[in-house]
């Protein structure tokens, strides 16, 4: 294979016209849209129009005129295409740390009145660590245990006694694909419900929530669903429990009458007692035109066709590595169906510095620290460098040539340089 032919593939590739769809910077080769998707075209203007038409023109009519009051369903009825859910059943709110703190509070409270002997909360070592700040912090005072695995092994033997998994779908470091299904399925039979995060798996690899039977999930806007910089979350409730019990954060756009201004609450029916405060106007239609981007996707052949892609270029991107890059190590499952949409590597010495070095050549990944050791139960993890494919503007190219400038900088002694190594507040 040589770069002609990986030019070839791009020529050939049924989704190419969708990267017209978003503004990237001419010489960049942008790999890190599992942290932060890249910029829609219709973004800029959708907010212009917000901002300049319903809000300067319309101002507090808007409410009613543009429907800013109903944005939160309307927008989370086509997440909720994306996630396997029906209509009515994804609410788009707040940030995704809120969220997980109400749908495990939610959790917790059946699981409370269903079984109220089992006191475990079972998650990963190495989910992201907010997840496990809230549910450390809902534990707490709930007075339930939060216990941490190091391996999808080690779940099963802990499903006797457990009360909620809580489990993030593709593992923001390795990029580990769990069998959602089969999960769920397995923690259902021993009476635990199964929570899930969507973040790195929304919008890059096709979702089932229904078909799986999950029991809550929650998302974020701003990575493969590209609402921009702190887009707002969204939210599920498998319809068999969303009217159960009120969730703990009872604003008043959760309320069934919000403009009914009474003290008392009353929760609304369905998923949208879920929201809390007045919704984000301008973040929540920025997420949408992102959320867009995927929807015209189903022209192409939908998340089947974007998750085909992206297996094809993290395997290219695997293979150049193994074959090019000696001193790395694959981080990432090389089994197709226990990965997701990113390759993450590590090496000796001097990750950080790399990821800059590559930076500074256009190439654009990150890096994420490794974890010390934490007693008998876990050997730590490596610094590592990684990189996201977003089939809808990832080019085969893109990969090779990532490749190239990675073994340049590493031929080159470029990462060495001391620039390199100062790190910044944000990694």
């Amino acid at each position: 294979m040589n770069r002609d032919d990986v030019v070839a593939r791009d020529a050939a590739d049924p989704l190419t016209p969708l990267r017209e769809l978003f503004a990237l910077p001419e010489g960049t080769i942008y790999l890190d849209g599992n942290s932060l998707g890249a910029l829609p075209r219709a973004t800029a203007g959708r907010v212009a129009e917000v901002v300049t038409e319903e809000w300067g023109r319309g101002l507090i009519e808007s409410w009613n005129t543009a429907d800013w009051i109903g944005l939160p369903q309307r927008v989370g009825d086509k997440v909720a295409r994306l996630v396997g859910a029906g209509p009515g059943e994804v609410v788009v709110a707040d940030s995704t740390s809120l969220n997980v703190y109400k749908v495990l509070a939610s959790a917790l409270s059946i699981a409370a009145s269903d079984a109220p002997e089992r006191r475990i909360v079972v998650s990963e070592r190495s989910n992201f660590p907010t997840d496990l700040y809230i549910a450390s912090s809902l534990c707490r005072d709930r007075g339930y245990e939060l216990v941490l695995v190091d391996s999808p092994e080690e779940i099963e033997g802990l499903l006797d006694r457990a009360a909620v998994l809580m489990l993030t779908e593709v593992n923001y470091r390795t990029g580990y694909l769990h069998d959602m299904a089969a999960v769920t399925a397995r923690a259902h039979e021993h009476g635990v419900l199964a929570v899930w995060d969507l973040c790195h798996s929304a919008g890059a690899v096709p979702v089932d929530l229904g078909g799986a039977d999950a029991d809550f999930a929650v998302g974020c806007g701003y990575k493969f669903l590209n609402g921009g910089p702190g887009s707002p979350a969204f939210l599920w409730v498998n319809p068999r429990h969303v009217d159960r019990f009120e969730q703990p954060l009872s604003g008043w756009m959760g309320h069934a009458a919000p403009f009914e201004m009474s003290p008392g609450y009353r929760p609304a029916e369905g998923v949208s007692r879920y929201l809390s405060g007045t919704p984000g106007i301008i973040g929540i239609s920025a997420l949408e035109c992102g959320v867009d981007t995927l929807l015209a996707a189903e022209a192409y052949g939908g998340l089947e066709a974007i998750r085909e892609k992206s297996l094809a270029l993290t395997r290219l991107f695997a293979d150049l590595v193994a074959s090019r890059l000696p001193g790395f190590t694959i981080e990432s499952p090389l089994d197709d169906a226990q990965r997701g949409s990113q390759l993450s590597l590590s090496v000796d010495e001097g990750a950080y510095a790399i990821v800059q070095a590559l930076i500074e050549r256009g190439v654009i990944g990150d890096f994420r620290a490794g974890s010390i050791a934490s007693g008998s139960a876990s050997a730590g993890s490596p610094d590592i460098l990684r990189f996201g494919v977003t089939p809808l503007y990832t080019r085969y190219v893109d990969v090779w040539d990532a490749v190239d400038h990675l073994v340049s900088v590493m031929d080159n002694d470029e990462w060495r340089d001391e620039r390199f190594w100062t790190r910044g507040a944000v990694t």
